[in-house]
């Protein structure tokens, strides 16, 4: 009885502690579960909270080259209203071709007005092609006196880059070193005229400037150019100065270039002016033949491509006369004949 009692009590010690061993392995779940659900409502919030959008490189990239592209487009943008000298437009005071050594020298029929223009023995004269920086300066002279009571100074400092783009040239080596030569040229150019001097009162010799730089630095490229006393006077004349189409500086040919000036200054805004062949012969100081002249001058005509103005080769009575018309009036007279 002892021993079967004994028995029972055995079973019954390992069957609890099997029990509590199984209930303590339950709660052993149960906490690990709660942990892991406790765990799993800790961590979802952050599983929620989106993270911080990285930026778009590319768009930002897109965008920042969208605002240069803007910005450096307006400043491509080079306003100029380009000018020229009454008194250099009425008399031969350039060169027609790039390469001229020989002296231009003319005198009127009255004998008043003289010009004598001399080359550097080591340079050409300066020539039509060169006279287009003077275009400019008096343009930027101009907006000085128009902008303000005072007079411009004889000394003007331009970026090299806005001085190619307003003689709408690139920006490049070459273009740089034509510039260069064009600025020695016109400083080296030696002039001697009656010209303001009517009565011969005095004797002088001066070129278009009086010294001209460039700085060329990583940060700043510039020109300094200063006119000589007797070109900056007469840019300050009042009403010295006549504005030039941008389409002048288009133009390749310096005969043309000399057609265009010879308009702008006798047509203007008018109805039509008319020279012969000889006066205009006179007029340009070209050192060519005749001859020659005549034929670069008929076919000049002829092409009719010159801004702002028509141009008709006329022949009557065995004379030949150039014929020069406003190409706004040229219009209103066409539409006027189409109309009947």
């Amino acid at each position: 009885m002892r021993q079967f009692f004994a028995k029972f009590l055995g079973r019954l010690a390992k069957r609890l502690e099997k029990e509590q061993e199984l209930a303590n392995q339950s709660e052993a779940q149960e906490t690990l579960k709660s942990i892991q659900e406790n765990e799993v409502k800790f961590l979802a919030p952050a599983k929620e909270i989106k993270p911080e959008q990285k930026p778009d490189n590319k768009a930002i990239g897109n965008k920042e080259k969208k605002q240069q592209k803007k910005i450096s487009t307006s400043t491509d943008v080079v306003e100029f209203n380009p000018r020229d000298m009454i008194e250099i437009m009425e008399v031969p005071f350039l060169a027609l071709s790039k390469n001229r050594t020989k002296p231009i020298i003319y005198k009127s029929k009255d004998g008043k007005t003289k010009i004598k223009v001399s080359a550097h023995r080591e340079h050409y004269v300066a020539s039509i092609y060169d006279w287009d920086i003077i275009l400019l300066i008096s343009a930027k002279m101009q907006e000085i006196i128009n902008s303000s009571s005072d007079i411009p100074a004889r000394t003007l400092i331009i970026p090299r880059n806005e001085m190619l783009k307003a003689l709408h040239k690139h920006n490049g080596k070459k273009q740089e070193k034509d510039l260069k030569e064009s600025l020695a040229r016109l400083k080296l150019t030696g002039i001697e005229t009656t010209i303001r001097n009517e009565n011969g009162r005095y004797d002088a010799g001066f070129g278009f400037l009086d010294s001209w730089g460039y700085t060329d630095r990583k940060d700043l490229k510039e020109l300094r150019i200063t006119l000589s006393q007797w070109l900056y006077d007469g840019i300050c004349k009042k009403g010295a100065l006549l504005k030039v189409s941008q389409g002048y500086f288009d133009l390749t040919s310096g005969l043309k270039k000399f057609l265009y000036r010879t308009a702008r200054k006798h047509v203007g805004y008018k109805d039509l002016w008319e020279f012969s062949i000889e006066k205009l012969y006179e007029k340009s100081g070209s050192e060519r033949e005749f001859k020659k002249f005549k034929h670069d001058l008929k076919k000049a005509v002829f092409d009719n491509d010159i801004p702002d103005y028509f141009l008709e080769w006329k022949e009557n009575g065995g004379k030949t006369l150039v014929l020069f018309k406003n190409k706004t009036q040229k219009l209103i007279e066409d539409r006027s004949q189409n109309s009947f």
